[in-house]
Order: structure tokens, then C-alpha cells, then sequence
């Protein structure tokens, strides 16, 4: 049987490893990115001056309101945070963990990231004019869409630059699309109007709030993320295609509530 004094020494010599092991978990680098909301941009507005949508070929409106893309920021693939890092943002909610592997993709230096998120910017872009000019029935060939946003990398911004394109080029009754107010959203497009899911919308719904928005276009596989922690005052419209987004803002620019769709 162990006496008194030697079960302290059993107890204190046991609890070593353990507290080595907690030591080692605290300090080391984890898998994680720690996410947090970004900045907005207005797609019918301009950036340092120069307009974000220029169109030539086909008549342009004059627009009101703003259409805000959303960002969230997060640290790089080459950032290590540590367990105390990881704990301190899983507990608060202007901020999110995620696995590194499904912010940025593997194995990637922090230049090769850029350049990737750079090129799926270019891909989004593309495929958000191809979108907006098959909506209106316009050629590609009769009309040119320059879009400029710099230092913004990812396909996340699509949908918002394809009703951007929609709401300069749509000359018909209707056809401004905020009603005057503040909308921002997110998703990804495809060239046949679909409109993908993209991630960290909780995050992104707070930047729009901060920035002024009171309504949010989320893509409708992700309302429950949307809704997680939503701002107050905020509207969720849940959305599949540029067709339903184009459609749901008119219902609710001229007051048909009812028309208009709520995750």
C-alpha cells in the first residue's frame, strides 16, 4: 500500500506529463485560420475613383443604393496560431475558426494563395458577365463589362457583380433594384445564373451591418449559417438564382412583401 507522502509523489509526478502536455497543445501551431469579418465594396459605386462596373455598347442607367459585396479576413496560411488563439475565437462571435484547408488550399506559400485567389476573382468576374448579359438577353459580342476590384481575391463576389451588371444595363420599369436602399450579399455564379454557396456568411452579415445595410442575398443552402448571428434589423432573402435575386429585390422595392422569399 502506498503511504500518504508517496501518493502525493505518485499524484505530483503523474500530473507532470499531463501538464507538459497541456504546455506542448497551448504553444504549438494548429491546422486552424481564425476569420473575421472584412471589408464591403459597392459594386455600383467606384474604388480610388474608378468606377467597379464600366459597361460600353448597350445604355446605362443611373443607379441608387448600393450593392455591397462582403469579405471576411483571415489569418494566412503562413500564421501559426496556437491553442490560446484558437480558444479565444471560438468563444466569440465577430469571429470564426476554420479548418486552414478550407480557406486556403494546401501546401500553398502565402504569394501562391494570392495569385490563386486572384485568379478565381478573374473566373467569378467572367462568369458574372456571361450571367447578367444572358439574363437581359444581350450578346457578349455588342456589349464589353470591365469590372475592377482590387486587392480582392476569391469567387465569392460573382452574384453581387452580376446584379450590379443587371441593375446599370436593365432599362425597364422597375428596373433599379435597391429602392434606395443599402443591400449587400454573397455567392458565387455560374455563366447559367446559379448562384453557389461560399462560407463565413455569419461573418459577412456582420460587415454589411456595420457598413450600412439592412438587407442580406444568401445563398439559400446556407440560411441556417446566415441566421447563426444575425445582426438585428437585418433581412435575410434567400437565393438559387440571379433570376429569383433580381426578381425578389423588385418585389421588394415596390412593397409586395408577400412576393419575397425568407429563410
Amino acid at each position: 500500500m502506498l503511504t500518504s507522502l508517496s501518493r502525493h509523489r505518485a499524484l505530483a509526478l503523474c500530473a507532470l506529463p499531463v501538464a507538459a502536455l497541456f504546455a506542448v497543445v497551448g504553444l504549438a501551431p494548429l491546422p486552424f485560420a481564425i476569420a473575421s469579418p472584412g471589408t464591403t465594396a459597392d459594386v455600383l459605386g467606384a474604388v480610388d475613383g474608378r468606377p467597379v462596373i464600366t459597361i460600353s455598347g448597350a445604355p446605362v442607367q443611373e443607379t441608387e443604393g448600393k450593392l455591397l459585396m462582403t469579405t471576411i479576413v483571415a489569418t494566412g496560411p503562413s500564421v501559426d496560431n496556437d491553442f490560446a488563439d484558437i480558444a479565444d475565437a471560438w468563444f466569440r462571435t465577430d469571429q470564426a475558426v476554420l479548418p486552414r484547408d478550407s480557406v486556403y488550399p494546401p501546401g500553398k506559400s502565402d504569394a501562391e494563395v494570392e495569385k490563386h485567389n486572384l485568379g478565381e476573382m478573374k473566373e467569378s468576374q467572367d462568369a458574372a458577365t456571361v450571367a447578367a448579359l444572358n439574363y437581359l438577353k444581350l450578346d457578349p459580342k455588342d456589349v464589353r463589362v470591365t469590372l475592377h476590384l482590387a486587392d480582392i481575391g476569391g469567387p465569392s463576389a460573382g452574384f453581387m457583380f452580376s446584379l450590379g451588371i443587371v441593375d446599370k444595363l436593365d432599362g425597364q420599369a422597375g428596373g433599379r433594384l435597391t429602392g434606395g436602399r443599402t443591400i449587400a450579399g454573397t455567392g458565387t455564379i455560374d455563366p447559367q445564373g446559379g448562384v453557389g454557396a461560399v462560407g463565413g456568411v455569419s461573418l459577412k452579415t456582420q460587415a454589411a451591418a456595420r457598413d450600412g445595410a439592412s438587407v442580406f442575398l444568401v445563398p439559400k443552402a446556407e440560411c441556417s449559417d446566415a441566421q447563426a448571428e444575425l445582426p438585428k434589423g437585418m433581412r435575410l432573402i434567400p437565393v438559387t438564382t440571379l433570376s429569383e435575386a433580381v426578381d425578389s429585390l423588385r418585389a421588394l422595392e415596390q412593397g409586395q412583401d408577400a412576393k419575397v422569399p425568407s429563410c
